[in-house]
């Protein structure tokens, strides 16, 4: 059957493509309905990526973040017409230490290959997880952002030792909200403390203990482990800032890009004895144990809502380029573009 692809061919300039898709007695074909824009998606459409791996990747189809409706399942894994979530990365090969997403074999939908932004997507059945009926459709178009966030804290749990009275999370941004709710549903007996640099976008972290502007931490103030949510040019400070309040032996996070090399205090680092971890992406297991969460915690997706920034309806080239400069310029939250049919 023929497949409508929109790629990205240059900086700010997408292209239509048509491929036939050889339906396969072996994979699921999912019909995209609501796809978000990621940070990433960003840095490629506006160019800010190198200019040898922008030759190197494109064109191609971006978005990783999406949800769709199955319509053709020659497996019997899902109903057609289904609500699901596709999961991006995409493992070539099996390994009993390191997780699918960690594993160089494997390849990412929007940035090693082609993204969702296409009519239909197809792909292995273990790439597909069913969505609750009732959800609501555009904050789960997001789930991938979530599910790197149910990542980083899965692995937390692992590495951080069991003192666990308080958490500071570093970023009020998108990720720093999320990562910041995850915690309070998944350890409820955890003090969190929130970041950041501005003070409207901290007053909506209405479910943590605490929130403070980055300039005014009282100095007696500490905890016993931290996330960096940060990234980009804040990256240094953020982190040497959690060098300093962290207590010894804490465990320390780091979820921020940062395209630069990144200084930190490494001397406090090895005279507290801290352990510091970095997490991307994520695999199916983040997915499912998601979803299970959402449904333990519906209120999880009413809080969600709440950094949904815009939803814009996409038909064509000219909507999808709308969609992106849209986001460029919002103040906060994601942007969700819906495919009218």
């Amino acid at each position: 059957m023929l497949n409508t692809v929109y790629r990205l061919k240059a900086p700010r300039q997408f292209e239509i493509c048509f491929e036939d898709i050889e339906l396969d007695d072996t994979k699921v074909l999912v019909r995209p309905t609501y796809l978000s824009i990621c940070n990433a998606d960003q840095r490629y459409y506006q160019g800010k990526r190198d200019e040898k791996i922008l030759k190197q990747k494109l064109p191609m189809a971006l978005i990783h973040e999406g949800v769709g409706k199955v319509v053709f399942d020659p497996t019997g894994t899902f109903e057609i017409g289904e609500d699901v979530v596709m999961i991006p990365n995409t493992p070539t090969e099996k390994d009993d230490i390191i997780e699918e997403n960690y594993l160089r074999s494997s390849k990412f939908r929007g940035s090693g290959f082609d993204g969702l932004l296409q009519e239909y997507v197809q792909l292995e059945p273990d790439r597909v997880v069913s969505l609750p009926a009732d959800i609501n459709k555009t904050v789960a178009a997001f789930t991938e952002i979530v599910s790197v966030s149910y990542h980083a804290i899965s692995r937390f749990q692992k590495i951080a030792h069991q003192r666990r009275n308080a958490i500071g999370i570093w970023g009020d941004g998108n990720l720093g909200y999320i990562t910041s709710l995850l915690i309070k549903k998944m350890m409820p007996e955890t003090k969190v403390y929130v970041f950041g640099v501005n003070q409207n976008k901290l007053s909506d972290f209405t479910f943590v203990d605490a929130t403070y502007h980055v300039s005014e931490i009282p100095d007696d103030l500490r905890f016993d482990h931290a996330f960096e949510c940060v990234g980009g040019n804040g990256s240094s400070k953020a982190i040497n800032q959690i060098i300093d309040f962290i207590n010894p032996e804490g465990t320390i996070s780091i979820l921020g890009v940062s395209e630069d090399l990144v200084p930190i205090n490494t001397r406090m680092v090895l005279e507290k004895g801290l352990r510091i971890f970095g997490s991307s992406r994520s695999g199916r297991a983040d997915f499912v144990g998601l979803i299970e969460l959402y449904k333990e915690n519906p209120d999880i997706v009413s809080y969600l809502e709440n950094i949904v920034g815009t939803e814009t309806h996409v038909r064509d080239v000219k909507n999808i380029k709308e969609a992106f400069e849209t986001d460029i310029h919002k103040l906060i939250g994601k942007t969700v573009m819906v495919w009218d049919e």
